[in-house]
C-alpha cells in the first residue's frame, strides 16, 4: 500500500484526497476526503484572468490541505496536483503555478480537457459492477468551466471537453452587466443555455459517438446534489448518494423546480453547498440537454471521479 494525495483544483471547488493506495488492483482507501468552494474561474470568461481574491481564496485553502497532507506523512513525489479548465484559459496562471508551488512543494498541472476525462473515466468507473451497470460507459463531469464527455469500456476509447460548465453558463447567461445574478432565470435566459448546450453536444458527437452509451455515469457538484434532493436527504450523505441513479423525468422534475426557485429556496434545501446556490440551474439544464440528447433514462450518480482517478496516478508505480 502508497498512501497518496490527490488535489483537483477546479472552476469552482478545489479538493483533496488523501488515501492508501494498493498499485496492483487500484483499490483506493480513503484517509482524508474534502472540498472547499473557492470559485477560482471568477470572472475568467469575461477578463482572462483570475481574479487576486479568487487566487487568495484558493491558496488559503491549499494552506489547509498542506498541513492535512504533512499530518498523514505523504511524501510529494506521491502527492499530485491537477488544475483544469479556469487555470488552462487564465493570462496569468503563472501567478497561479507559482502561489501553489510556494505552499505545497508541488507544481499544478494544467491539465488538458482530454486529460481530465481520462482521469474522470478512470476515477468513476474503475469499481462499477458490470453486472449492473452494463458498458460501454459514458462518463459526463460537469465542472465550472467545462463539462468532459467520455466514452470507454475497460478504458476512456473517445473524450471531448467543452466550454459549458455551470459557473461559465451562470455568469455568461445569468450575470446582468453590474454583476447581479438573475435569482429566478427569464425564458429567454434558459434558451440562450439551452443554445450553448446544443452546440457543444454537437461539438461532442463529432468525436464521441454517445449513441454507443448503454449507461449513463454522471460526476461532480451538479449531479451528486440532484442525487441528494431526489432521496430526500436532510444533510449530504455521499454513502447513500453514491450510485443512486435519476431518471429522465426526475431530472426534468427537479431541473424545472430549481428554475423556479428564488435564491432563499434553493439555499434551504439541506443538501445544497452555499457555493452551489446560484450556479445549480446551469449545471441540471446540463444535464437535462444530455440525457434529452441521448435518450438515456437514467444517470448513475458517482461521487467517485476526477479526485479519484487523479489518486490512482499520484503513485509512480501504479498500474
Amino acid at each position: 500500500m502508497q498512501r497518496v494525495a490527490a488535489i483537483d483544483c477546479g472552476t469552482n471547488s478545489i479538493r483533496l484526497l488523501v488515501a492508501d493506495l494498493d498499485p496492483e488492483t487500484g483499490a483506493l482507501t480513503d484517509l482524508d476526503r474534502r472540498m472547499e468552494i473557492v470559485r477560482l474561474g471568477q470572472g475568467v470568461d469575461r477578463t482572462g484572468r483570475l481574479a487576486p481574491e479568487a487566487l487568495e481564496r484558493t491558496f488559503a485553502a491549499c494552506r489547509r490541505y498542506a498541513e492535512a497532507i504533512a499530518g498523514f506523512g505523504v511524501p510529494p513525489q506521491r502527492t499530485r496536483f491537477v488544475a483544469t479548465s479556469a487555470s488552462r484559459d487564465a493570462e496569468n496562471r503563472a501567478e497561479f503555478v507559482r502561489g501553489v508551488v510556494d505552499i505545497l512543494g508541488v507544481e499544478p498541472e494544467v491539465i488538458t480537457g482530454d486529460q481530465e476525462a481520462e482521469f474522470s473515466f478512470t476515477g468513476a468507473t474503475g469499481e462499477l459492477d458490470r453486472g449492473t451497470f452494463a458498458p460501454p460507459y459514458l462518463v459526463v463531469d460537469i465542472g465550472g468551466g467545462s463539462t468532459e464527455f467520455v466514452l470507454g469500456d475497460e478504458t476512456a476509447e473517445a473524450a471531448r471537453s467543452v466550454d459549458v460548465g455551470c459557473v461559465r453558463l451562470t455568469e455568461r447567461h445569468l450575470t446582468y452587466g453590474d454583476g447581479t445574478l438573475s435569482e429566478t432565470p427569464t425564458e429567454e435566459q434558459v434558451a440562450a443555455i439551452r443554445a450553448d448546450v446544443t452546440a457543444a453536444l454537437d461539438e461532442v458527437a463529432r468525436t464521441v459517438p454517445l449513441e454507443r452509451a448503454r449507461t449513463l455515469v454522471g460526476l461532480a457538484g451538479t449531479v451528486t446534489t440532484l442525487g441528494g434532493i431526489a432521496l430526500g436527504l436532510d444533510a449530504y450523505d455521499s454513502s447513500r448518494i453514491h450510485h443512486s441513479r435519476l431518471s429522465r423525468d426526475q431530472v426534468r422534475e427537479l431541473t424545472s423546480r430549481l428554475l423556479a426557485a428564488t435564491h432563499d429556496e434553493r439555499a434551504a434545501i439541506p443538501v445544497m453547498h452555499p457555493g452551489r446556490v446560484d450556479v445549480i440551474n446551469a449545471g441540471a439544464l446540463v444535464l437535462l440537454a444530455l440525457m434529452e440528447r441521448t435518450g438515456a433514462e437514467e444517470v448513475v450518480v458517482s461521487e467517485h471521479d476526477i479526485l479519484d482517478g487523479i489518486a490512482f496516478h499520484a503513485a509512480p508505480d501504479a498500474r
